[in-house]
């Protein structure tokens, strides 16, 4: 039975961090990542998969963010984790966006799904009351880079939630494409593999990996894939989902090739 998060046709495409912004001339604004407006814009572009990260404030809201903390893409500093919800709401992206709370995400585009990276312990179960609150138990996939975090996080959630593999998960899963042998090792827990193509020298992805977890039921979603020549390759070895933060190039990728699935009638770029 397929997973109600991964119920759309493949391939899947994620709006990493809402992704690139751009305007009518196709000119990148990079600095408004995890923000209402990116989200907006991929929206806009018919996504319908958004990737985002979150931290969690030190009176337990959790916030749509990549860092610990707020130095490099606010006009603030501090860590998210020491800093009260009041303050942290005062951040401005870039100097012009607000931190979002997920909360407010979720709420905002509420036929979009959302894929959620737990950047720390603290924000585990803010995640959980997130889901009691909105009841959005299908609407998310949660994984992080923390083995110990996610499995933390599945014994706690209330209901069953998707979740990536975690890294323990995709070494047993990357062993298991390796021999036959060794495929009672890989984990039937999470419903798909979100991997990178390499970690640093050391090739990750394989279409043995792939074929592999096929087999054991899981999807395979490419992070972070910005090049449109390597997005049809990933395509053409078989991938499910690609991850990226140009937006625009794999709407184009995928509508040439047939195969886009987001909302229809869109444009391709917008002010």
């Amino acid at each position: 039975m397929t997973n109600a998060y991964l119920s759309s046709p493949l391939p899947i495409a994620l709006a990493h961090r809402g992704g690139w912004l751009t305007d009518g001339r196709g000119t990148r604004r990079t600095e408004l990542e995890n923000t209402a407006a990116a989200f907006q814009h991929a929206v806009d572009l018919g996504y319908t998969y958004l990737e985002t990260d979150v931290h969690a404030t030190s009176d337990g809201h959790l916030m749509a963010f990549h860092d610990p903390t707020l130095d490099r893409a606010t006009d603030m500093s501090g860590a998210i984790g020491s800093l009260p919800y009041r303050e942290v709401s005062r951040a401005r992206v870039a100097g012009r966006e607000p931190v979002p709370a997920v909360e407010d995400l979720l709420g905002s585009w509420p036929e979009a799904r959302f894929n959620i990276d737990l950047k720390s312990d603290a924000a585990v179960e803010p995640m959980r009351e997130v889901l009691r609150r909105t009841g959005a138990w299908e609407r998310v996939c949660v994984g992080s880079f923390d083995q110990a975090r996610l499995d933390r996080a599945r014994r706690l959630f209330d209901r069953p939630v998707a979740t990536s593999c975690g890294p323990v998960d995709v070494v047993r899963l990357w062993s298991a494409s390796l021999s036959p042998l060794l495929r009672a090792l890989a984990s039937r827990v999470p419903v798909c593999a979100q991997i990178p193509l390499r970690r640093g020298s050391f090739p990750v992805l394989s279409r043995d990996l792939i074929r592999t977890a096929h087999g054991l039921g899981l999807q395979v979603h490419v992070w972070t894939v910005n090049d449109t020549g390597v997005m049809d390759r990933l395509l053409d070895a078989g991938v499910d989902g690609i991850v990226t933060d140009d937006t625009v190039g794999l709407k184009r990728v995928l509508t040439r090739r047939g195969r886009w699935h987001g909302t229809a009638d869109t444009p391709f770029e917008n002010g």
